[in-house]
């Protein structure tokens, strides 16, 4: 619906380029939700930027403005090449993305990585508004993360800031190594222990029993024994390896995305277990649930145009 009280420019759009789907969302700029679409993902790079150019239209027919536009997508861009990598969407490879967008929609287009997206938006008006810094981290079917300083995404020299996922688990334990083989083509990443898929198998080692993370969670909450211990490990697991993020960048709040971050109490619990492991033996960090939950993603796309 037109909003007669916004100005037109001010019109933020954010576009969260998914795997699957195509989310858009058209905020005010006090991040008031004005429009959201979202469309099915086409499986070619051509059609996709068709998507998105409709997905565009769509948002700004509905709110009566043209607006900047920002999108999240699963990869990078490479500052040497122009083209994305990194993308578990191989359409996307290879491709210059933000350049036909800019062709394509007549405006400039500003992209970032999707974890970095999901950063910003809790940085900006979500669990992490008003830090200074702020870890963002996505435990999903992978496992990312995002870096936000005084609300500016720090991306670093090949745009991988923040990818702590294809670290080594710290400390690992004797039964820990070497570790499942992680898709990059490394063994014992991170991810490979607090993805979902590294729960279930983690479950499946110590049990035997094939149960996938919501089945784990079921079985939690009846107090059974094998289900407490992967909820256990992957607890330590978390505090270990967030203890070595703290050391590096020492955030003032670390915020937990992604579907495994609604593991029941998470939050607190790694918070409780992380000091330990922290050089010093304590931590001024935060860490919180995140506060925009499947929405952080693009709404942090719309928040990577700052205010004017």
């Amino acid at each position: 619906m037109n909003d007669p009280e916004r100005p037109a420019s001010a019109l933020r759009i954010g576009i969260d380029l998914g795997g699957s789907k195509i989310e858009g969302i058209a905020l005010a700029p006090d991040g008031r939700e004005l429009a959201r679409r979202r469309v099915p993902t086409p499986r070619s790079y051509e059609g996709t930027l068709r998507a998105i150019q409709d997905l565009v239209a769509v948002l700004e027919r509905e709110t009566g403005a043209q607006g900047t536009v920002g999108m999240g997508i699963p990869g990078t861009i490479s500052p040497r090449t122009g083209l994305v990598k990194n993308a578990n969407s191989t359409w996307l490879m290879e491709h210059p993305l933000d350049h036909d967008l800019t062709d394509l929609l007549r405006r400039p287009v500003r992209l970032a990585n999707d974890a970095n997206c999901f950063a910003l938006c809790e940085a900006t008006d979500g669990a992490g508004a008003g830090a200074a810094s702020v870890f963002g981290v996505i435990l999903g079917t992978g496992v990312g993360g995002g870096i936000v300083l005084e609300g500016h995404v720090l991306e670093g020299a090949e745009r991988i800031a923040g990818e702590w996922g294809h670290n080594p688990l710290p400390w690992p334990r004797d039964d820990e190594r070497p570790g499942a083989l992680c898709y990059c083509g490394k063994h014992g990443c991170i991810e490979t222990f607090l993805s979902g898929p590294g729960m279930e198998r983690d479950h499946r080692d110590a049990t035997g029993e094939r149960r996938t993370t919501y089945q784990i969670v079921d079985l939690l909450k009846m107090h059974d024994p094998g289900a407490r211990g992967a909820m256990d490990r992957y607890v330590d697991r978390l505090a270990r390896s967030l203890a070595t993020v703290i050391d590096i960048l020492d955030p003032h709040v670390i915020v937990l995305g992604g579907g495994m971050s609604n593991l029941p109490d998470l939050a607190p619990r790694v918070q409780d277990a992380v000091g330990p492991y922290v050089f010093g033996g304590d931590t001024a960090a935060r860490i919180v649930l995140n506060a925009h939950g499947d929405s952080s993603g693009v709404r942090g796309a719309a928040w990577l145009w700052p205010a004017t």
